[in-house]
C-alpha cells in the first residue's frame, strides 16, 4: 500500500529495490514489480553463492509474494487514463498533497518492513548487498543500506531534474526508519514494577503464578518504623494491565510505582550481544582458559561434591563447562534449595532447570547419570537416563552433530 497508493501515483522514491523500480518505471513504463522481481532474482543468485542457501530461504519467499501484490494492488487501484484512451492511471487519493503522500506512504512502508523483521524475515534488496559486503569488508549493514539508499534516491534527479522530489526521498528515508525502530522498540519494550504492600506475599506469588520472576526486598517505613516488604519484577509492556489488575485485587492500598526498562537482558527477554572490550592479543593464559570455558557448553552437576565435579569435567572433556550447585547460586543450606537434595534423581535436574535455567545431570552411587535439557520455561523436559559419563558423553556428542 505505502508503494502503490502513495508512492507511485506521486512519482515519490524511497531507497532500497523498490526505490530502483520506481525510477526505472518513471523513466520507462515499466512496471515496479517487472523491475524489483528482476533484480532481486540476480541478487539473490549472488547472495546463494556467497551466503549460502539458508540465508536466503525466506527472502525468496518476500521477494516473489512482494512482487505478486505490488502487481495486485496496482490492478485494484487503477482507473481509466482520461487524457490517453485505453490507458490506466494510478490515482491521486489526498488530491496534489504530495508531502502528505510521503509521510503516509513511508509510515506504511515503515510498518511492513518492521512486520517482517520481527518474524526475523528479509525483503531483499540492499540487505543482500549488506551482507554481502559486511562478509567481505569491515562495515556494518547499517552504513552499507544507508549508502545504497542515498545513491538510490539521489539519482531521482536525473529524471526529474526536481531536487525537491530528493529531499522528499530523504523525508521518506527517516520516517521509514523511525517507523522501523519504533515498531521494534515497542516490541521489546519492558517496564519495572516496584510495589509497596502490607500483603507482599500474596502479590508475588500472584506474579509468580503467571511465570515472572520476582524479587523481595527488606525494606522500613520511616515514618511508621514498621518492616515493609519491596517487590520488584520485570515484565513486558503488553503485560502492564494484567499485573495491575492483579495487585488492585489483592491489596488496593499498594503503593506501586512503574518505570520504563529500556533494556532488559536474561532469561525471558533479550540476550546481551557484546564483546567483553578485552583485546585476545592481551589476555594473560588464565584468561584465556577462563574465556574458552565460558564458550563451553555448561552443565550443572546436582552436587556440591567436588570428587564427583573433578570426575565429570574429565569424563566429558573441554568441551563442557561442569558446575556445582554452589557454583550457580543454589545454596542448598538454605531451606527453599535444600528441598533439591531430598528428591529422587529426575524431580533433581528438573528443579536445577526450572529454577536457574541450566542443563543438569545428577550421578547416582551405581554410576548412572540423569540428565535434564532444554527450554526453562516449557511445560515437561527433556529427561533422559544414561548407564554412565561415557555414555552421556556419547550422547551429547550425537546431539550436537
Amino acid at each position: 500500500m505505502g508503494v502503490t497508493v502513495f508512492m507511485l501515483p506521486y512519482s515519490l522514491t524511497t531507497g532500497g529495490v523498490a526505490g530502483v523500480a520506481s525510477i526505472i518505471y518513471y523513466a520507462t513504463g515499466i512496471e515496479v514489480q517487472v523491475t524489483y522481481v528482476v533484480i532481486n532474482i540476480i541478487l539473490l543468485i549472488i547472495a546463494i553463492k556467497e551466503l549460502g542457501i539458508r540465508f536466503c530461504i525466506k527472502t525468496i519467499y518476500a521477494v516473489f509474494f512482494m512482487t505478486f501484490v505490488l502487481w495486485l494492488f496496482q490492478r485494484i487501484i487503477e482507473v481509466p487514463d482520461p487524457v490517453h484512451a485505453g490507458k490506466t492511471m494510478l490515482p491521486h487519493f489526498i488530491g496534489d498533497e504530495s508531502f502528505m503522500a510521503c509521510v503516509l506512504g513511508a509510515i506504511l512502508c515503515g510498518s511492513g518492513v518492521a512486520l517482517c523483521f520481527e518474524n526475523n524475515g528479509s525483503t531483499g534488496g540492499t540487505d543482500i548487498i549488506a551482507a554481502i559486503v559486511n562478509k567481505h569488508k569491515n562495515m556494518s549493514l547499517g552504513s552499507v543500506i544507508m549508502a545504497c539508499d542515498v545513491v538510490i534516491i539521489s539519482s531521482c534527479y536525473f529524471i526529474f531534474h526536481d531536487w525537491f522530489r530528493v529531499i522528499y526521498g530523504f523525508v521518506m528515508l527517516f520516517i521509514c526508519s523511525t517507523t522501523i525502530d519504533y515498531w521494534m522498540r515497542r516490541r521489546h519494550q519492558s517496564v519495572q514494577f516496584m510495589i509497596f504492600s502490607r500483603n507482599a506475599d500474596a502479590i508475588a506469588d500472584a506474579i509468580v503464578s503467571t511465570h515472572h520472576g520476582v524479587t523481595v526486598l527488606n525494606g522500613e517505613g520511616w515514618f511508621t518504623h514498621t518492616d515493609r516488604k519491596v517487590i520488584i519484577s520485570v515484565i513486558r509492556r503488553r503485560e502492564q494491565a494484567m499485573i495491575q489488575r492483579m495487585v488492585k485485587q489483592i491489596d488496593p492500598y499498594a503503593f506501586v510505582s512503574m518505570t520504563d526498562a529500556s533494556g532488559v537482558w536474561g532469561e525471558g527477554f533479550d540476550q546481551m550481544k557484546v564483546s567483553d572490550g578485552t583485546s585476545k592479543n592481551f589476555l594473560s593464559k588464565k584468561k584465556k582458559e577462563e574465556r574458552r570455558k565460558r564458550k563451553n557448553t555448561v552443565l550443572v552437576c546436582v552436587t556440591n561434591n567436588t570428587t564427583k565435579i573433578d570426575t565429570a569435567q574429565q569424563a566429558l572433556g573441554d568441551c563442557y563447562d561442569i558446575r556445582s550447585l554452589l557454583q550457580v547460586g543454589c545454596d542448598t543450606r538454605k531451606e527453599f534449595y535444600s528441598v533439591v537434595l531430598g528428591q529422587e534423581p529426575r524431580k533433581r535436574v528438573a528443579f536445577i532447570k526450572k529454577f536457574f535455567g541450566f542443563d543438569a545431570f545428577y550421578m547416582a552411587k551405581d554410576g548412572t547419570v540423569t540428565l535434564v535439557q532444554g527450554n526453562y520455561d516449557q511445560a515437561e523436559y527433556d529427561i533422559t537416563e544414561h548407564t554412565n559419563l561415557e555414555n552421556l558423553k556419547t550422547y551429547l556428542e550425537g546431539k550436537k552433530k
